[in-house]
Protein backbone atom coordinates (compact mmCIF):
# COMPACT_ATOMS: atom_id res chain seq x y z
CA UNK A 1 0.00 0.00 0.00
CA UNK A 2 2.86 2.36 0.89
CA UNK A 3 4.24 2.37 -2.65
CA UNK A 4 0.88 3.68 -3.92
CA UNK A 5 1.01 6.76 -1.67
CA UNK A 6 2.25 10.15 -2.91
CA UNK A 7 5.83 11.04 -1.95
CA UNK A 8 4.77 13.93 0.25
CA UNK A 9 2.15 11.89 2.09
CA UNK A 10 4.21 11.36 5.31
CA UNK A 11 4.84 15.10 5.65
CA UNK A 12 1.19 15.81 4.97
CA UNK A 13 0.12 13.28 7.62
CA UNK A 14 2.54 14.77 10.15
CA UNK A 15 1.23 18.30 9.53
CA UNK A 16 -2.32 17.08 10.04
CA UNK A 17 -1.35 15.42 13.32
CA UNK A 18 0.17 18.68 14.58
CA UNK A 19 -2.89 20.64 13.52
CA UNK A 20 -5.20 18.16 15.26
CA UNK A 21 -3.16 18.33 18.47
CA UNK A 22 -3.30 22.13 18.44
CA UNK A 23 -7.03 22.02 17.82
CA UNK A 24 -7.50 19.65 20.76
CA UNK A 25 -5.97 22.26 23.09
CA UNK A 26 -8.14 25.08 21.76
CA UNK A 27 -11.23 22.86 21.80
CA UNK A 28 -11.31 23.04 25.60
CA UNK A 29 -12.69 26.56 25.18
CA UNK A 30 -14.75 26.17 22.03
CA UNK A 31 -15.31 22.51 21.23
CA UNK A 32 -17.78 22.64 18.41
CA UNK A 33 -16.44 25.71 16.63
CA UNK A 34 -12.87 24.43 16.64
CA UNK A 35 -13.93 20.93 15.58
CA UNK A 36 -16.00 22.12 12.63
CA UNK A 37 -13.26 24.52 11.57
CA UNK A 38 -10.70 21.70 11.82
CA UNK A 39 -12.91 19.47 9.67
CA UNK A 40 -13.18 22.26 7.10
CA UNK A 41 -9.40 22.67 7.03
CA UNK A 42 -8.87 18.92 6.59
CA UNK A 43 -11.51 18.86 3.88
CA UNK A 44 -9.87 21.79 2.09
CA UNK A 45 -6.47 20.05 2.15
CA UNK A 46 -7.96 16.83 0.78
CA UNK A 47 -9.86 18.73 -1.89
CA UNK A 48 -6.77 20.68 -2.96
CA UNK A 49 -4.64 17.55 -3.24
CA UNK A 50 -7.32 15.69 -5.14
CA UNK A 51 -7.56 18.54 -7.63
CA UNK A 52 -3.82 19.17 -7.92
CA UNK A 53 -2.33 15.69 -7.50
CA UNK A 54 -5.21 13.39 -8.39
CA UNK A 55 -5.59 11.72 -4.99
CA UNK A 56 -8.06 8.84 -5.15
CA UNK A 57 -10.37 7.09 -2.69
CA UNK A 58 -7.61 4.70 -1.56
CA UNK A 59 -5.55 7.58 -0.20
CA UNK A 60 -8.55 8.82 1.81
CA UNK A 61 -9.06 5.31 3.20
CA UNK A 62 -5.40 5.16 4.25
CA UNK A 63 -5.59 8.66 5.72
CA UNK A 64 -8.62 7.64 7.81
CA UNK A 65 -6.77 4.57 9.06
CA UNK A 66 -3.67 6.54 10.05
CA UNK A 67 -5.61 9.34 11.76
CA UNK A 68 -7.66 6.88 13.80
CA UNK A 69 -4.49 5.11 14.83
CA UNK A 70 -2.85 8.38 15.85
CA UNK A 71 -5.94 9.68 17.69
CA UNK A 72 -7.86 6.61 18.93
CA UNK A 73 -9.79 8.69 21.46
CA UNK A 74 -11.26 10.92 18.76
CA UNK A 75 -14.23 9.92 16.66
CA UNK A 76 -14.88 11.34 13.25
CA UNK A 77 -11.96 10.09 11.16
CA UNK A 78 -13.80 7.42 9.22
CA UNK A 79 -13.48 7.45 5.42
CA UNK A 80 -17.12 8.50 5.20
CA UNK A 81 -16.60 11.47 7.50
CA UNK A 82 -13.44 12.53 5.66
CA UNK A 83 -15.52 12.63 2.48
CA UNK A 84 -18.04 14.83 4.32
CA UNK A 85 -15.16 17.13 5.25
CA UNK A 86 -14.17 17.36 1.60
CA UNK A 87 -17.78 18.08 0.57
CA UNK A 88 -18.04 20.64 3.39
CA UNK A 89 -14.95 22.51 2.15
CA UNK A 90 -16.21 22.34 -1.42
CA UNK A 91 -19.62 23.74 -0.44
CA UNK A 92 -18.16 26.61 1.64
CA UNK A 93 -14.86 27.76 0.11
CA UNK A 94 -14.69 30.93 2.25
CA UNK A 95 -13.18 30.36 5.69
CA UNK A 96 -14.83 33.52 7.03
CA UNK A 97 -18.28 32.09 6.39
CA UNK A 98 -17.33 28.85 8.12
CA UNK A 99 -16.06 30.71 11.17
CA UNK A 100 -19.02 33.09 11.40
CA UNK A 101 -21.84 30.70 10.46
CA UNK A 102 -21.27 27.01 9.71
CA UNK A 103 -18.95 26.47 12.68
CA UNK A 104 -21.62 27.84 15.02
CA UNK A 105 -23.81 24.74 14.55
CA UNK A 106 -22.93 21.09 15.31
CA UNK A 107 -21.06 19.06 12.71
CA UNK A 108 -23.89 16.62 12.08
CA UNK A 109 -26.26 19.54 11.49
CA UNK A 110 -23.87 20.56 8.72
CA UNK A 111 -23.78 17.02 7.34
CA UNK A 112 -27.58 16.91 7.26
CA UNK A 113 -27.71 20.23 5.38
CA UNK A 114 -25.08 18.99 2.90
CA UNK A 115 -27.05 15.79 2.29
CA UNK A 116 -30.50 17.30 1.90
CA UNK A 117 -29.87 20.65 0.21
CA UNK A 118 -28.01 21.68 -2.93
CA UNK A 119 -28.80 25.39 -3.27
CA UNK A 120 -26.11 27.53 -1.53
CA UNK A 121 -28.59 30.24 -0.49
CA UNK A 122 -30.92 27.65 1.02
CA UNK A 123 -28.07 25.99 2.89
CA UNK A 124 -26.99 29.32 4.35
CA UNK A 125 -30.59 30.15 5.36
CA UNK A 126 -30.95 26.93 7.36
CA UNK A 127 -27.55 27.39 9.00
CA UNK A 128 -28.47 30.88 10.18
CA UNK A 129 -31.93 29.67 11.28
CA UNK A 130 -30.25 26.98 13.40
CA UNK A 131 -28.05 29.61 15.03
CA UNK A 132 -30.97 31.93 15.67
CA UNK A 133 -33.44 29.35 17.01
CA UNK A 134 -31.15 26.67 18.47
CA UNK A 135 -32.79 23.85 16.53
CA UNK A 136 -31.97 20.28 17.44
CA UNK A 137 -31.02 17.98 14.59
CA UNK A 138 -34.49 16.42 14.60
CA UNK A 139 -36.18 19.82 14.33
CA UNK A 140 -33.78 20.89 11.58
CA UNK A 141 -34.61 17.73 9.64
CA UNK A 142 -38.34 18.36 10.06
CA UNK A 143 -38.01 21.96 8.90
CA UNK A 144 -36.10 20.87 5.80
CA UNK A 145 -38.62 18.14 5.00
CA UNK A 146 -41.53 20.58 5.22
CA UNK A 147 -39.74 23.16 3.06
CA UNK A 148 -39.66 25.95 5.63
CA UNK A 149 -37.24 27.99 3.48
CA UNK A 150 -39.87 28.43 0.78
CA UNK A 151 -42.84 28.77 3.15
CA UNK A 152 -41.39 31.38 5.50
CA UNK A 153 -42.67 34.87 4.74
CA UNK A 154 -44.85 33.63 1.87
CA UNK A 155 -48.28 34.52 3.31
CA UNK A 156 -50.41 37.01 1.37
CA UNK A 157 -50.60 40.14 3.53
CA UNK A 158 -51.17 43.89 3.49
CA UNK A 159 -48.37 44.50 6.02
CA UNK A 160 -46.31 46.70 3.69
CA UNK A 161 -49.18 49.19 3.59
CA UNK A 162 -50.53 48.94 7.15
CA UNK A 163 -47.32 48.69 9.22
CA UNK A 164 -44.15 50.83 9.39
CA UNK A 165 -41.23 49.45 7.36
CA UNK A 166 -39.14 47.70 10.03
CA UNK A 167 -42.14 46.07 11.69
CA UNK A 168 -43.82 45.15 8.39
CA UNK A 169 -40.76 43.23 7.20
CA UNK A 170 -40.45 41.33 10.49
CA UNK A 171 -44.17 40.58 10.61
CA UNK A 172 -44.05 39.26 7.03
CA UNK A 173 -41.26 36.85 7.96
CA UNK A 174 -43.23 35.61 10.97
CA UNK A 175 -46.02 34.18 8.79
CA UNK A 176 -45.77 31.18 6.46
CA UNK A 177 -47.67 29.72 3.56
CA UNK A 178 -48.74 27.01 3.62
CA UNK A 179 -48.76 25.87 7.25
CA UNK A 180 -47.99 22.19 7.60
CA UNK A 181 -50.37 20.37 9.96
CA UNK A 182 -49.36 16.88 8.91
CA UNK A 183 -49.52 15.85 12.57
CA UNK A 184 -53.32 16.08 12.25
CA UNK A 185 -55.68 13.74 10.44
CA UNK A 186 -59.21 15.05 9.92
CA UNK A 187 -62.13 13.80 7.85
CA UNK A 188 -63.28 15.69 4.79
CA UNK A 189 -66.44 16.77 6.59
CA UNK A 190 -64.54 18.21 9.57
CA UNK A 191 -65.49 21.77 10.58
CA UNK A 192 -63.54 24.63 12.15
CA UNK A 193 -64.13 23.48 15.71
CA UNK A 194 -62.73 20.03 14.82
CA UNK A 195 -59.57 21.67 13.47
CA UNK A 196 -59.27 23.94 16.50
CA UNK A 197 -59.75 21.05 18.91
CA UNK A 198 -57.13 18.96 17.09
CA UNK A 199 -54.59 21.80 17.11
CA UNK A 200 -55.07 22.32 20.83
CA UNK A 201 -54.60 18.60 21.44
CA UNK A 202 -51.26 18.88 19.63
CA UNK A 203 -50.41 22.34 20.95
CA UNK A 204 -46.67 21.71 21.18
CA UNK A 205 -46.45 20.65 17.52
CA UNK A 206 -48.73 23.53 16.55
CA UNK A 207 -46.53 26.06 18.35
CA UNK A 208 -43.44 24.61 16.67
CA UNK A 209 -45.08 25.08 13.27
CA UNK A 210 -46.10 28.65 14.10
CA UNK A 211 -42.48 29.46 14.90
CA UNK A 212 -40.41 31.12 17.60
CA UNK A 213 -41.97 33.99 19.53
CA UNK A 214 -45.62 32.94 19.71
CA UNK A 215 -47.15 32.74 23.21
CA UNK A 216 -50.56 31.08 23.48
CA UNK A 217 -53.21 33.26 25.13
CA UNK A 218 -56.40 31.26 24.61
CA UNK A 219 -58.95 29.58 22.35
CA UNK A 220 -62.49 30.84 21.80
CA UNK A 221 -61.27 33.99 23.53
CA UNK A 222 -64.30 36.12 24.47
CA UNK A 223 -64.77 39.75 23.48
CA UNK A 224 -67.81 41.85 24.35
CA UNK A 225 -68.62 44.58 21.84
CA UNK A 226 -71.76 46.71 22.07
CA UNK A 227 -73.46 44.20 24.34
CA UNK A 228 -72.72 41.28 22.00
CA UNK A 229 -70.35 38.38 22.69
CA UNK A 230 -67.75 37.44 20.08
CA UNK A 231 -65.19 34.64 20.26
CA UNK A 232 -61.74 34.54 18.67
CA UNK A 233 -60.73 31.08 17.46
CA UNK A 234 -57.15 31.43 18.72
CA UNK A 235 -55.35 34.34 20.34
CA UNK A 236 -51.56 34.62 20.63
CA UNK A 237 -49.06 37.25 21.72
CA UNK A 238 -45.84 37.55 19.74
CA UNK A 239 -42.92 38.30 22.04
CA UNK A 240 -40.63 39.79 19.39
CA UNK A 241 -43.25 41.83 17.56
CA UNK A 242 -44.80 42.85 20.91
CA UNK A 243 -48.34 42.53 19.67
CA UNK A 244 -51.40 40.28 19.77
CA UNK A 245 -52.02 37.90 16.89
CA UNK A 246 -55.57 36.74 16.15
CA UNK A 247 -55.87 33.45 14.22
CA UNK A 248 -59.12 32.45 12.56
CA UNK A 249 -59.55 28.92 11.18
CA UNK A 250 -61.57 28.16 8.06
CA UNK A 251 -62.12 24.66 6.65
CA UNK A 252 -63.10 26.16 3.29
CA UNK A 253 -61.55 28.20 0.52
CA UNK A 254 -60.94 31.84 1.42
CA UNK A 255 -63.93 34.15 0.99
CA UNK A 256 -63.74 37.97 0.92
CA UNK A 257 -66.12 38.32 3.88
CA UNK A 258 -63.57 36.56 6.10
CA UNK A 259 -61.29 39.61 5.80
CA UNK A 260 -64.03 42.02 6.86
CA UNK A 261 -64.83 39.97 9.95
CA UNK A 262 -61.14 39.73 10.88
CA UNK A 263 -60.76 43.50 10.45
CA UNK A 264 -63.56 43.92 13.00
CA UNK A 265 -61.84 41.54 15.44
CA UNK A 266 -58.54 43.40 15.14
CA UNK A 267 -60.20 46.74 15.90
CA UNK A 268 -61.85 45.21 18.96
CA UNK A 269 -58.60 43.66 20.26
CA UNK A 270 -56.75 46.93 19.73
CA UNK A 271 -59.35 48.76 21.84
CA UNK A 272 -60.05 46.13 24.52
CA UNK A 273 -56.76 44.23 25.02
CA UNK A 274 -53.87 46.11 23.48
CA UNK A 275 -51.52 47.90 25.87
CA UNK A 276 -50.32 51.39 24.86
CA UNK A 277 -46.80 50.01 24.33
CA UNK A 278 -47.99 47.10 22.16
CA UNK A 279 -47.77 47.15 18.38
CA UNK A 280 -50.88 46.91 16.20
CA UNK A 281 -52.68 43.58 16.47
CA UNK A 282 -52.07 41.22 13.55
CA UNK A 283 -54.64 38.93 11.97
CA UNK A 284 -54.01 35.56 10.30
CA UNK A 285 -56.77 33.72 8.45
CA UNK A 286 -55.88 30.06 7.94
CA UNK A 287 -57.94 28.54 5.13
CA UNK A 288 -58.04 25.16 3.45
CA UNK A 289 -57.25 26.91 0.16
CA UNK A 290 -57.16 30.37 -1.38
CA UNK A 291 -57.04 32.23 -4.69
CA UNK A 292 -54.36 34.90 -4.85
CA UNK A 293 -56.30 37.62 -6.67
CA UNK A 294 -59.34 37.19 -4.43
CA UNK A 295 -57.16 37.61 -1.35
CA UNK A 296 -55.38 40.64 -2.78
CA UNK A 297 -58.66 42.41 -3.56
CA UNK A 298 -60.06 41.55 -0.11
CA UNK A 299 -57.02 43.00 1.70
CA UNK A 300 -56.35 45.99 -0.55
CA UNK A 301 -58.36 48.66 1.26
CA UNK A 302 -58.37 47.28 4.80
CA UNK A 303 -56.71 49.44 7.44
CA UNK A 304 -55.67 46.63 9.80
CA UNK A 305 -52.60 44.38 9.24
CA UNK A 306 -53.94 41.05 8.01
CA UNK A 307 -52.48 37.95 6.37
CA UNK A 308 -54.02 34.92 4.68
CA UNK A 309 -52.40 31.49 4.45
CA UNK A 310 -53.50 28.00 3.59
CA UNK A 311 -52.78 24.85 5.58
CA UNK A 312 -52.03 21.24 4.73
CA UNK A 313 -53.38 18.25 6.64
CA UNK A 314 -52.33 14.63 6.68
CA UNK A 315 -54.48 12.53 4.39
CA UNK A 316 -57.23 10.72 6.29
CA UNK A 317 -59.48 7.80 5.41
CA UNK A 318 -63.14 8.65 4.76
CA UNK A 319 -65.37 7.80 7.70
CA UNK A 320 -67.21 5.17 5.65
CA UNK A 321 -63.97 3.31 4.88
CA UNK A 322 -62.60 3.79 8.39
CA UNK A 323 -65.79 2.29 9.84
CA UNK A 324 -65.35 -0.79 7.66
CA UNK A 325 -61.87 -1.47 9.02
CA UNK A 326 -61.37 -3.58 12.16
CA UNK A 327 -60.46 -1.79 15.36
CA UNK A 328 -57.22 -2.39 17.26
CA UNK A 329 -59.15 -4.46 19.81
CA UNK A 330 -60.68 -6.61 17.07
CA UNK A 331 -57.29 -7.21 15.49
CA UNK A 332 -55.77 -8.21 18.84
CA UNK A 333 -58.65 -10.59 19.51
CA UNK A 334 -58.26 -12.16 16.07
CA UNK A 335 -54.53 -12.61 16.53
CA UNK A 336 -55.07 -14.18 19.95
CA UNK A 337 -57.54 -16.67 18.53
CA UNK A 338 -55.07 -17.60 15.78
CA UNK A 339 -52.37 -18.24 18.37
CA UNK A 340 -54.64 -20.72 20.14
CA UNK A 341 -55.23 -22.81 16.97
CA UNK A 342 -53.16 -26.04 16.72
CA UNK A 343 -50.39 -26.06 14.12
CA UNK A 344 -51.16 -27.68 10.77
CA UNK A 345 -49.53 -31.03 10.26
Amino acid sequence: MSELLPQDYPAFLQSLKERIRQAQVRAALSVNRELVLLYWQIGREILNRQEQEGWGAKVIDRLAQDLRQAFPQMKGFSPRNLKYMRAFAQAYPEEAFVQQAAAQIPWFHNCLILDRLKDPAEREWYIRACIQHGWSRAILEAQIETGLYRRQGAALTNFARTLPAPQSELAQQVLKDPYNFDFLSLHDEAVERDLERALLEHLQRFMLELGVGFAFVGSQYPLEVDGQDYYLDLLFYHLKLRCYVVVELKMTEFKPEYAGKMNFYLSAVDDLLRHPTDGPTLGLILCKSKRRLTVEYALRDLSKPLGVSSFQLAEALPKELEAALPSVEQLEAELSSDDEQPEAR
